[in-house]
């Protein structure tokens, strides 16, 4: 352990743009958007040991690691957060509920509060009155797969 320390002391800056490179190149195979700004992070500290040189000492650069690292991380957050798209389609990834007051046709009777229901080119469970074949009924409810539907 400590050749490992007395190696990154030997390289000064350069150890700490080298570990923001391994951090960097670590993104494209552990993806998660941490290492990248740890890297950038620890580049940044790299550059301002080149920039003031043995001013800065071993705590503080890793004081300022910390530092840079937390910051870059709840900025990348933040802006991430602000870049989300709303839609206009609240339903857009509930299929089911996007078909609520359409008006279908039964394909297998209901009998028995259980059928299928013809929507566009598939079919679906439906449970509701008793209806028969080739009957339009409309969609009141979605319980997962199951259409809720009512005679229309």
């Amino acid at each position: 352990m400590s050749t490992l320390i007395d190696l990154a002391t030997s390289l000064g800056p350069w150890s700490w743009v080298i570990a923001g490179v391994i951090l960097m190149a670590l993104e494209t195979v552990i993806p998660g958007v941490y290492f990248l700004w740890f890297g950038v992070s620890a580049v940044a500290v790299g550059l301002l040991g080149f920039v003031f040189g043995d001013a800065l000492s071993h705590p503080w650069q890793l004081v300022l690691f910390a530092l840079i690292s937390v910051a870059t991380v709840i900025w990348i957050r933040n802006v991430a957060n602000l870049q989300q798209v709303e839609s206009e389609d609240k339903d857009l990834n509930q299929r089911s509920a996007q078909y609520l007051g359409r008006v279908v046709v039964v394909e297998d009777a209901i009998t028995g509060g259980r059928g299928r229901v013809r929507v566009d080119d598939t079919l679906w469970l439906a449970s509701g009155a008793d209806a028969p074949k080739g009957a339009r009924v409309r969609i009141t409810g979605a319980h997962g797969i199951v259409f809720t539907v009512e005679p229309a």
